[in-house]
């Protein structure tokens, strides 16, 4: 093992940098928002964007890697990263800063769709499960101390300079695997499915834009128009997928119960982490007064335990079948969820959030390492690229959809509750929504000082401190049936018994 850790390190940091890009990003983003004056219908997608890109885009890299080269690939993807983000420190404006973040997620794609491949592809078969789990911990130590790192950043020098995290990992990575990584073979391939990519692109684009209008009235033409254009353009993929001879998704591999689970579980765990990180962000810095160091840092104990616990989880793969790991750690996710769901209070105890971060990190750790060696089993020869970026072409889709799902449940549970404590109280309901709307005036103005404070709260004869951690309380509840959902699937689909590696 000792002989493959520089090129699992390189690959790992590189793949690792897909996901803290946008999550120091995500937690800090009440700071970029104020100081880029984003309007709040846009922040989500703001949030979401280069995530929204992978999600589009990586199947195509996929492929492409296939064709071009998955080393020279992966080598573009960190270049173009650490020019985006140069970019976006830069920002005059949110409309620059959106377009950066598009650009980045382009960068970003390149890199998430080709890592996972070149770790099959460099690591011999009987050795990827084990290799899969040091790939994993390397995941979560960089993304347990990065946050925490971030915050610490915003607060000392800037949100500005939050920027500069990825490209510095940018760096490192291209030099590991410039040095250690070699180029797999090359598969002959005559064109990319662009009408497949273009499809793909439309269906998420506009289902992130409708699920986000969603938030004003399913029935407003700017939600239900784009949620329809989704659907069409979904259809269309599939037909589309269906009858070409070079499919972007080959979709014959979703026969298989264990792939398609696989696939779903990617989804739902990278669903759930941005979902999770983007409430947390909301409520520590509005309910709980949390300065952005304090939030980051809530990623950072029990790092060293979930990179134990996830090297262990390899080797339980590698010796019985990803089947248990991944039943493991979607039962531990919806447990983080439910904590949350039953404890949440305006004064909730630090600890208890701490809990909640940590099992939410260790559920999604344990489970993407069944996830990968699933779908990885499944890769022939000489299409490696093309079958691992279904992981991430999953996972980014629920990682772009995590924040704007979150923030529709959370404001439509938060609307429920105060116009609930409107009606008790007998105040009308304008006067309630104008309430509400001072109220969240005056907690955006003073970040991590005003908080929840009860006195502002009182003026506004409501109990919206209360009322905005019932909503979240909902919303956890509900986004928890998910990995519980899955998990009976995986019990159900999934082989109790190794299956031979092509």
């Amino acid at each position: 093992m000792l002989s493959l850790l520089p090129i699992i390190s390189g690959l790992a940091i590189a793949f690792t940098i897909t996901a803290i890009d946008p999550l120091v990003l995500s937690l800090n983003m009440p700071q970029v928002s104020r100081a880029l004056h984003v309007p709040p219908d846009v922040v989500g997608f703001l949030g979401g964007a280069a995530t929204l890109v992978m999600a589009a885009a990586v199947l195509a890299v996929g492929s492409l890697g296939d064709a071009f080269g998955l080393k020279r690939l992966l080598m573009l993807g960190l270049v173009g990263d650490i020019i985006a983000n140069l970019l976006s420190a830069v920002s005059p404006g949110y409309a620059f800063l959106l377009v950066t973040r598009l650009l980045d997620g382009l960068a970003l794609a390149a890199v998430l769709g080709v890592a996972m491949a070149l770790l099959k592809v460099s690591v011999p078969p009987e050795r990827r499960p084990a290799s899969i789990g040091v790939f994993m911990a390397m995941d979560m130590v960089l993304c347990g101390v990065t946050p925490a790192l971030g915050g610490w950043v915003v607060e000392a020098v800037g949100w500005r300079w939050l920027f500069l995290l990825a490209p510095l990992l940018s760096l490192i990575a291209l030099g590991l695997t410039a040095r250690y990584v070699t180029e797999a073979p090359v598969l002959e391939r005559h064109r990319v499915d662009v009408v497949g990519v273009t499809l793909v692109g439309i269906t998420l684009l506009t289902l992130v834009h409708g699920v986000a209008e969603a938030e004003n009235g399913i029935t407003q033409r700017q939600a239900w128009l784009p949620l329809a254009i989704s659907a069409v353009a979904g259809v269309l993929f599939v037909l589309r997928e269906r009858r070409t001879p070079e499919p972007v998704l080959d979709l014959s591999l979703f026969r298989s119960g264990p792939f398609a689970v696989a696939a779903l579980a990617s989804l739902t765990l990278n669903f759930l982490v941005a979902g999770f990180s983007f409430a947390l962000g909301q409520f520590g810095s509005v309910i709980l007064a949390l300065p952005p160091r304090t939030i980051g840092l809530l990623f950072l104990p029990g790092t060293a335990a979930i990179a134990v616990a996830v090297i262990y989880a390899g080797r339980l793969i590698g010796k019985y079948t990803p089947r248990p790991v991944l039943i493991a750690g979607l039962l531990v996710m919806a447990a983080a969820g439910l904590l949350m769901a039953v404890t949440a209070t305006p004064t909730m105890a630090l600890w208890i959030v701490v809990l909640a971060t940590w099992l939410t990190n260790l559920g999604s750790l344990v489970t993407s390492s069944a996830v990968a060696e699933t779908i990885l089993s499944h890769a022939p020869p000489g299409k490696s690229g093309a079958v691992a970026a279904v992981q991430p072409a999953f996972g980014m889709t629920g990682y772009a959809l995590g924040p704007a799902v979150y923030l529709l449940l959370l404001n439509l549970f938060f609307q429920r509750r105060w116009l609930d404590d409107a009606h008790a109280r007998g105040i009308s309901v304008s006067e309630a929504s104008q309430a509400v709307d001072a109220t969240r005036s005056a907690m955006a103005h003073s970040p991590g000082t005003a908080g929840y404070d009860p006195n502002l709260l009182r003026q506004s004869g409501l109990d919206l401190g209360l009322d905005f951690t019932d909503g979240l309380r909902l919303t956890m509840l509900v986004v928890s049936l998910l990995p519980l959902a899955l998990a009976v699937a995986a019990y159900l689909l999934m082989p109790r018994r190794p299956r031979p590696a092509p």
